[in-house]
């Protein structure tokens, strides 16, 4: 049985996997600080979940392994639900290994409360400001096919709460992925901040240039030594080599996170 701790997420996220790529991944925003380390559940090759309203972060580790055991999304649910003294509080919101989603509402979540499910995804929300988050996100998100699955994933971030998101506010953001190693690939998070989504996307696009390349060339099963060339190296070290061990970089060299100017999609 699990334990009854109200840990509350009244938030709004989106659990997808990518048919090209295979990749899982989640994506949260709250009005509560950290909304990052308790909704978003990942395994590489096996699925997805985000467990929110009354949370219960047992849902997100249990999961995953009933998902890796072999069962789809429905079924991993219901079990899950099953074992739960309080399902009626709980939101979750689940993808298996098929792309095959489910998600729950309890009927004691803040309202408005709700979910929609598609081909690879699940949306779910509560305590947001309608219907029209909820669907603005699938939208946003079903529009994007064909780029990353954390752009995606954003993107439908930017969507929610370009629709009303959470009804008290704004104050932390989450997207995390995983692809075919233990390790994510992306795993971005801005824990307290007036405008997180933004901010998401700012450090989101920073990410892109300065660490994905490295992320690319870590080592894998398949690859132990990774794949660090020389252009991997370049795009890491400037070409005057390394700062000294006492020494800083010149500050010119380290423009202030304000200069880089982000439009972000669906706001």
């Amino acid at each position: 049985m699990y334990p009854t701790t109200p840990l509350i997420f009244n938030t709004f996220s989106i659990v997808a996997r990518d048919r090209a790529s295979g990749m899982f991944g989640v994506a949260a925003s709250t009005k509560l600080p950290a909304v990052g380390v308790l909704v978003p559940y990942t395994r590489a090759g096996v699925g997805a979940i985000a467990t929110q309203a009354r949370t219960n972060p047992l849902l997100g580790y249990d999961g995953l392994d009933l998902l890796q055991r072999g069962y789809d999304a429905e079924e991993t649910l219901k079990i899950l639900l099953g074992s739960d003294p309080e399902p009626e509080k709980r939101q979750v919101g689940i993808v298996d290994s098929r792309g095959r989603s489910a998600a729950h509402t309890g009927a004691e979540a803040d309202p408005w409360r709700g979910h929609v499910t598609g081909d690879g995804y699940a949306v779910t929300g509560n305590l947001v400001a309608g219907e029209e988050v909820v669907l603005a996100m699938a939208a946003a998100f079903e529009a994007s096919e064909g780029e990353t699955l954390p752009e995606r994933l954003v993107r439908a971030l930017e969507a929610g709460q370009a629709a009303g998101g959470d009804k008290r506010g704004k104050q932390s953001a989450a997207v995390t992925t995983v692809k075919d190693q233990p390790y994510p690939y992306v795993d971005l998070r801005v824990d307290e901040h007036p405008d997180p989504i933004v901010e998401l996307r700012r450090i989101y696009e920073v990410f892109k240039v300065q660490m994905l390349p490295f992320v690319e060339a870590l080592p894998t099963r398949r690859k132990p030594k990774g794949d660090f060339g020389e252009e991997i190296r370049g795009s890491l070290i400037p070409a005057d080599g390394l700062p000294q061990a006492d020494g800083e970089a010149p500050e010119e060299d380290l423009p202030p996170p304000q200069d880089l100017q982000i439009t972000p999609q669906g706001s």
